[in-house]
């Protein structure tokens, strides 16, 4: 019997339940809308957005222009002054109502962002929780970390599409918790759809939150630049982050810019190939579209053999396929190691630096091949890539110095400890790392030679939740840190010196 689409996560019925719960956030023929001077309004120059899962048309980001988006920006500074000076009691209530509310809705969030980024069932819902749990622990906890602090006033984020709910949204909520009014640009990529219908939520629970969809090009200057922004929450790619930075330079305004480095893990004089297959299992995780998924290995090269051979075992082992698919209508959705890849234009973009590096003398160690009957017969599989790895990488190669933001690992072997910090090393900063070796104190004491802002022993490192602090050290970051006490300092002002990664000064907490 054939496989079929789940009817849980059938996308029309999906749709029809946003449209139920959130109406105002369409047009009366269907269309989306954008969210700016406090309603839902300007359906823009629509975009046609595809599903990666399957190629499927699941509607059109309705992109705004400069001017519409400058009107949207001054709006949402208008709402700062009254906001900042409601009492922190009705802040939190009108908060807590909309993680309330969210809670009511997981289900389809979840579910949406399955169809809108390619994300499995289960990474589909933990991105939801984790930023519903993350925003529940601040509001039980603001009094203490904000203190007599000030809001900043107007924040713009502008966030990739890989984690629209623990990244973006949690963010928004605690900016606003905070005291200032928020402006959002919905990711190009996807994860519009699920927004809208969280915003929808937020903006009927008396937040000011504004949430438009444009091009960068259009909406940069603006989001980043204007005047009325007080400061500037953005992640995604160094490219764009240092263009930001650079615009940023002259201007006072508090900014934290969350960019890629080449996350690397360090084995030397190692022995637990059980507790590594399971770590390496993990950093598979939506395929590697992580900015904090580890994808260069620096390995002992006596190790090498015992390396691979559990490398093979465990990667050969990931099933990658279409997550909505089941044997029959009441089956539970498959537990995959992960499905696309964001879009078939970054699938292509993985195939040229394979491609790039073997041209240039890598040597391929693993090619994963996709399996048929993980996918409906002849259905798109343009996003769809198997984990693929590489050893020998030279340096002309430009994955050498690159994140591939997809399921393609490199191995470099080592002789000396001096040579597995200096290719632990290579792309000037990192947002994690992990050096694991059965010495432990050795393992501890290199950690703090390796150019991260954190650095697992033994382990992987992650964002991190509530009271955990996140950051990056060289390129993989610039402003100020957030996570924990940190977020909460980060877009408010007071006598205490914001910690963070600056063109200026760095002033960095103890590693961690």
């Amino acid at each position: 019997m054939p496989k079929i689409i789940s009817p849980q996560v059938e996308f029309g019925s999906l749709l029809n339940q946003m449209k139920s719960i959130t109406p105002e956030v369409f047009t009366a023929d269907g269309k989306f809308l954008n969210l700016l001077e406090g309603r839902w309004q300007e359906p823009g120059k629509p975009r046609e957005f595809t599903s990666p899962i399957d190629g499927s048309q699941l509607g059109a980001l309705p992109m705004l222009d400069h001017d519409t988006a400058l009107r949207a920006v001054r709006f949402a500074k208008s709402e700062a002054a009254a906001w900042a000076a409601t009492d922190l009691d009705e802040r939190k209530a009108k908060v807590q109502d909309c993680l309330n509310q969210l809670r009511e809705h997981v289900e389809l969030i979840g579910k949406l962002v399955m169809w809108e980024i390619g994300k499995t069932y289960k990474l589909g819902f933990t991105d939801i929780d984790r930023c519903i749990d993350g925003a529940q622990w601040y509001v039980d906890n603001i009094e203490g970390m904000l203190g007599k602090r000030t809001p900043l006033g107007l924040v713009s984020n502008i966030a990739s599409w890989n984690y629209p709910f623990s990244v973006l949204l949690h963010a928004v909520l605690v900016q606003v918790l905070c005291g200032n009014s928020v402006i959002a640009k919905t990711p190009t990529d996807g994860g519009f759809i699920s927004l809208s219908l969280s915003f929808a939520i937020a903006r009927r629970c008396g937040l000011p939150v504004t949430l438009v969809s444009g091009s960068g090009g259009e909406l940069s200057d603006v989001l980043v630049k204007n005047d009325a922004v007080d400061c500037l929450s953005f992640v995604g790619g160094r490219y764009n982050g240092r263009n930001i930075a650079d615009a940023l330079a002259s201007q006072h305004k508090r900014y934290m810019l969350e960019m890629e480095g080449v996350n690397t893990y360090g084995i030397w004089d190692y022995s637990d190939w059980d507790g590594l297959a399971d770590q390496l299992k993990k950093g598979y995780d939506y395929g590697k579209q992580r900015c904090t998924a580890y994808v260069r290995f620096v390995v002992e090269r006596r190790l090498f053999p015992q390396f691979v051979e559990t490398y093979w075992n465990t990667i050969k082992s990931l099933k990658v396929g279409n997550p909505t698919l089941v044997d029959n209508p009441d089956d539970k959705l498959p537990e995959l190691a992960f499905g696309p890849v964001i879009n078939k234009a970054q699938a292509e973009d993985l195939d040229r630096l394979y491609a790039d590096a073997l041209k240039t003398g890598a040597t391929p160690i693993y090619e994963g091949k996709l399996d048929d009957s993980l996918f409906l017969p002849g259905q798109d599989r343009s996003a769809y890539r198997a984990p693929r790895a590489l050893v020998n990488l030279p340096r002309q190669s430009e994955l050498y110095f690159k994140e591939p933001f997809g399921p393609i690992d490199s191995i470099v072997l080592v002789d000396r400890v001096e040579e597995l910090v200096g290719e632990m090393n290579i792309s000037n900063g990192a947002l994690v790392s992990a050096v694991a070796s059965d010495d432990v104190k050795w393992a501890e004491r290199t950690a703090k030679e390796v150019r991260a802002f954190k650095v697992g022993v033994n382990k992987l490192r992650s964002r991190g939740d509530r009271e955990e602090v996140f950051g990056g050290l060289g390129e993989s970051w610039k402003g100020a840190f957030v996570g924990g006490a940190l977020l909460v300092e980060a877009v408010t002002e007071g006598e205490k010196v914001v910690l963070g990664n600056f063109e200026d000064a760095l002033l960095l907490p103890e590693k961690i």
